[in-house]
Formats: C-alpha cells, structure tokens, sequence
C-alpha cells in the first residue's frame, strides 16, 4: 500500500454495535464479507448474513465459525429483489441496522447490461430501504461508490440515483414528522429509520480490484492496460473501507 494501514476502531463503533442485530447484504462479497468479521468483534446479538451466491455464504459461514462466532451468525441464502423472503427475514429477525453492500459493481460489464445495474443496484435499495421503514429498522447504510459522483457510467449513474432515492425518503419523511434538530428521518409505528450513504473508491483486493490484473499483467512481461498514463490511483485496504463505513453509521 506504501504507507501504514488506518486502524479505525472506535469506542463509538462498539456502542453501535453492542447487543444489536446486524443485517448485511452481499455478506459473501470482499467488503460485505469483511463488515461480518468487523461486525461480529463488537459483541452483537446476531449478524444476519444475506447473500445470492451459495458458495460465497458457505465460505465466509466457514470463517466466521472457525472464528468462535457460530452462535451468533445466521447464513441466509437470499435475493435482495425477492420481496417475500426479504419480508419474511426482516419479520422473523428484526434487525435494527442494515449494512447494504449488495450490488453489481463491475463498471465494464454493467455498460453493456445496464437494465441489471438498475435492477439490483437502485430497485435492490429502494425495495430494501422501504422494507427498513416497514419493519422499524434503527439505520441503514448504503455503500456507494465515488462513481456516483456526476456519474460517466452505467454502474456510477444506478449507485447515484439509488443515494438520490434515499435522499427523497428523508426529504418525504420530514415533511410529515420532522426528527431532532430538524434532521429529516423515516418513521414507521414510532421507530425512526436512518438511511446513510457511504461512497469510496478504490479497494485494493476488492472483487474486481485492477491491483490483480496489473500483477498478472506484469508477470506475463505487458502490456500494463492502464486507463491513461497521467491518471493516479489512491487506494485503501478491505478492513479500511469496511472501518469507513462503521463509522459513518
């Protein structure tokens, strides 16, 4: 990385966490599997894993087992857009906050089937969003991506207009019960729902991170597929970003 990692735990972390029920989605992705292993040090009741691909669950269920956090781990094999088993998980466990790091992400491959990018990456989160307000959900915290910020692609443009939709349900809720000092929030039979958005950018060994690309690039003699020569990267690692978004909750 060149330089020293940031450690980002905090005290306030811990209070967040402590004796909660944590949901997240991508729970088998690179950060949705992190936000677990950070997620389950700080003492919560229970961490619902929600994840589409079996063999991803089955692996981070694995390690988080082996981690002595078995009794306090439930894998659930499920579709962020399947709106009854979404339901049904949210009735039966209750969470009181949701980590959303479900999302199609790969800039290249959602260009050229951008109706999937909207599909799961705006629909997902508004579906989801308004499930939290539903069932009185404390926060929910959307991970977005630099890409949103006056978007060029596909993917930027879905992440963008999915923090727009947020926005809008915070916008809405205000007018018809304003929250403390005249912070907008969603209510639902008296709970108050948060939605924060979190963006970052690149993620070195995130799922579809360039660093592997460039290292097989390298070692096969070239050529590097650089974007362009005068471009700079910045990056931060996994357990940083996952740290980024602990604290914005």
């Amino acid at each position: 990385l060149g330089r020293q990692s940031v450690d980002l735990k905090s005290d306030e972390v811990a209070k967040l966490i402590d004796g909660k029920v944590v949901l997240v989605t991508g729970a088998g992705g690179s950060i949705g599997s992190e936000l677990c292993r950070q997620v389950c040090a700080y003492n919560p009741q229970r961490v619902l894993l929600v994840e589409q691909a079996e063999g991803s669950l089955f692996i981070i269920e694995s390690e988080l087992n082996q981690l002595g956090y078995q009794h306090r781990i439930v894998p659930l094999v499920a579709d962020i857009l399947d709106q009854p088993r979404m339901t049904a998980i949210l009735k039966l466990y209750a969470p009181q906050i949701i980590f959303h790091a479900a999302a199609h992400k790969h800039v290249f491959l959602m260009e050229r089937q951008p109706g999937e990018a909207v599909k799961n990456n705006t629909t997902g989160t508004r579906r989801l969003a308004e499930l939290a307000i539903a069932h009185g959900v404390e926060a929910m915290v959307f991970i977005s991506t630099d890409k949103a910020i006056n978007p060029t692609n596909a993917m930027g443009a879905t992440k963008r207009l999915a923090e727009l939709h947020l926005q809008s349900l915070h916008a809405r809720r205000e007018a018809e019960a304003p929250g403390e000092h005249g912070r907008g929030r969603a209510t639902a039979g008296g709970e108050k729902t948060r939605f924060i958005a979190v963006r970052f950018g690149n993620v070195l060994g995130s799922s579809g991170s360039v660093i592997p690309i460039f290292k097989r690039q390298i070692a096969e003699g070239g050529p590097i597929t650089v974007t362009h020569p005068d471009v700079t990267r910045y990056f931060m690692t996994i357990p940083e970003a996952v740290g980024l978004v602990l604290h914005t909750a």
